[in-house]
């Protein structure tokens, strides 16, 4: 992507990118908040239909790219986002916004298996410190079940995983990448919804402003406001000087959990979060990065 002679961010390029972040971590609200009525994986096929049908009839990619992005659709929409939703609907927001990232530990881990990328000794360490938070997490005690925690993992892994997908695709429109993708992972969670779940008519009739709002955020809100104002910042400005933006995501779905969804605070989201936290700001900042890229799609969003 081309980009501007490097400078410094300017007040509203700062409150361009904190905003963006903002959308990020209260995206993990919006998804619970619909997942009041609405089933995990139709909620899902529900979010990547609209986005489709905004973005896929004005972005395109090219043919040779079509085979790739269907993998993507496995990998980020069934594997990601269909697990993801899937954990969020069995613990809380907060819980999962902090777990989702570790995204960028597995990127840097399949980052040295499949590109011979050298992690060396601090970007390790951060490693064991991400794995170390995320342990603690799983103690949460107000985390009915492991399954849900499990799955947000395994999204994690996914995403990881559709990084290296993205990486071999070459250039392409991140737009046009939303879009095409959003449009074949539709029908492949509304099948695993028919396949999995029931109920979803009655589910649909009963969701009401409330829910369909939170339907509404991770579109528009998530979707499409947050990456347009993300694709223009990194075309204007060097990763380093909006890459640790990222860092705050985690932070705002915390927070937005405990205060909007009144989740409690205990000392496994602190302790085990803080630990994460640092542990992925050490392998994000540092150099040697060789999957993760500030084009691509955040963990979770």
């Amino acid at each position: 992507m081309a980009m501007t002679a490097p400078s410094r961010l300017t007040p509203l390029e700062w409150a361009s990118a904190t905003l963006v972040v903002t959308l990020w971590g209260l995206n993990f609200v919006a998804v619970k908040t619909a997942l009041g009525t609405l089933p995990p994986f139709l909620l899902t096929a529900l979010r990547f239909a609209c986005t489709a049908l905004i973005l896929a009839p004005f972005f395109r990619p090219s043919r040779a790219q079509l085979p790739g992005i269907l993998l993507l659709a496995l990998l980020l929409g069934v594997g990601h986002f269909g697990l993801m939703f899937f954990g969020v609907a069995g613990m809380d927001a907060a819980t999962a916004a902090i777990v989702i990232e570790l995204s960028i530990p597995f990127s840097a881990i399949l980052a040295w298996a499949f590109f011979g990328e050298v992690l060396g000794v601090w970007r390790s360490l951060g490693l064991a410190v991400s794995f170390i938070g995320v342990a603690l997490l799983a103690g949460e005690p107000h985390l009915p079940r492991l399954t849900p925690f499990i799955a947000v993992v395994a999204s994690g892994f996914a995403w990881a995983l559709a990084n290296v997908v993205i990486k071999r695709l070459g250039a392409i429109n991140p737009l046009a990448l939303n879009g095409w993708m959003a449009m074949l992972a539709s029908p492949l969670l509304l099948g695993l919804s028919l396949a999995t779940e029931s109920g979803q008519m009655e589910a649909l009739a009963a969701t009401g402003i409330k829910g369909w709002s939170g339907v509404a955020y991770t579109i528009v809100g998530s979707t499409l406001i947050a990456y347009t104002l993300w694709y223009r910042l990194i075309a204007r400005h060097p990763m380093n000087r909006v890459v640790p933006f990222t860092l705050l995501g985690p932070v705002v779905g915390l927070a937005g959990g405990v205060l909007l969804l009144g989740e409690p605070l205990t000392w496994h989201k602190l302790v085990g979060g803080a630990l994460t936290v640092l542990g992925v700001a050490v392998v994000e900042l540092l150099p040697g990065r060789a999957i993760h890229r500030a084009e691509e799609p955040e963990p979770g969003t």
